[in-house]
């Protein structure tokens, strides 16, 4: 288990559940057109498929967002660091800006996956487009809100590879069919229209405010667990970084498992690695296959394919990245 002790605790271990919410700085506009959301979906689908996370829901909302995922690794902030900073950079780009886009610090609720926490959770995201009236809560469906998971949930062929859907779906007696879309479908319409007719929107489930407040959401025994877990971390006088060896571990073992497909796909031996240039095209595209699937350090991906100095690193993926010649297109394309 890896802590931080900063304000509220973060905790990552292996297998946690968290919702995830940030807003815009200065609480500005971050999705500014759907061509920004599908760039944000995109850049979560390439998040997960570098750290291993599992996302069960989520909710784009104009100037925040909201995820509810669970990461098999300890490695909730590197991705963070990652789909944030990535995001930025690629709306930055398109709307000719620069600077912060997000507020300082992400809120992440990390969450018990007992009973019905998730579960609530997973409806709290869902039912946002309700609470702030992004359709008509009489007439209207909740599906019609596009930049959401729910859709996604009610049909199958529209959903990416990255969206888990039976948690949540298993939590109310449902599965991933027909009978079972249709009850979550009834459940969530029902609390729409509680929405619609209640004084209090945003608390017509009054374990909605613990969702919005505090560094948990669970059980009082949940909570002693992390609460001893910080003990623990207090006691040892430990000081784990955020990243951690969980994230580490991941993003290392699958490098490694990238770099032997690579040199397998690229028919090239291990021991072959060291004599040839530092700058080989081949090593170039190998090194573009690790970066854009993990996480690891410019220092690993330099030692590990033999690439001489690391402050070339980011030069030659950029070349691999946006190059039209001939021989590297054909190679990025038997990579992926």
């Amino acid at each position: 288990m890896i802590l931080s002790m900063g304000r509220k605790p973060r905790i990552e271990y292996e297998g946690a559940v968290y919702h995830v919410m940030c807003r815009g700085n200065r609480q500005e506009t971050v999705f500014k057109d759907d061509q920004d959301c599908q760039m944000f979906l995109d850049t979560l689908g390439v998040t997960c498929e570098r750290t291993g996370w599992r996302v069960h829901a989520y909710v784009l909302m104009g100037n925040h967002y909201h995820l509810l995922i669970e990461t098999p690794e300890a490695n909730l902030v590197a991705g963070m660091r990652w789909i944030q900073g990535t995001y930025t950079k690629r709306f930055n780009a398109r709307h000719k800006q620069w600077g912060h886009l997000f507020q300082g610090r992400y809120k992440a609720l990390i969450v018990d996956s007992e009973d019905d926490y998730f579960l609530t959770v997973s409806n709290y995201i869902h039912l946002n487009p309700a609470r702030s009236k992004s359709f008509d809560l009489d007439n209207g469906k909740l599906s019609e809100y596009k930049w959401s998971s729910y859709p996604q949930y009610l049909s199958p062929p529209h959903r990416p590879a990255w969206l888990a859907v039976n948690w949540t779906l298993g939590n109310i007696g449902g599965t991933d069919s027909v009978s079972g879309r249709t009850r979550y479908r009834n459940v969530l319409q029902k609390r729409v229209l509680e929405i619609a007719h209640s004084e209090k929107p945003w608390d017509v489930d009054e374990r909605w405010a613990k969702i919005r407040r505090g560094w948990y959401f669970g059980s009082d025994e949940f909570r002693d667990q992390m609460v001893e877990a910080l003990d623990d971390v207090m006691k040892g006088k430990r000081r784990d970084s955020f990243c951690g060896i969980g994230s580490k571990r991941h993003d290392t073992l699958e490098a490694q498992r990238l770099l032997d497909d690579g040199l397998r796909k690229l028919k090239i031996g291990m021991d072959e690695l060291p004599d040839l240039r530092k700058n080989d095209y081949r090593k170039k595209v190998i090194a573009w296959y690790i970066r854009k699937k993990t996480s690891v350090t410019n220092e690993w991906i330099a030692n590990n394919v033999y690439m001489g100095c690391v402050s070339n690193m980011s030069k030659y993926v950029a070349e691999v990245e946006n190059s039209k010649e001939r021989q590297l297109c054909k190679l990025k394309k038997i990579l992926k």
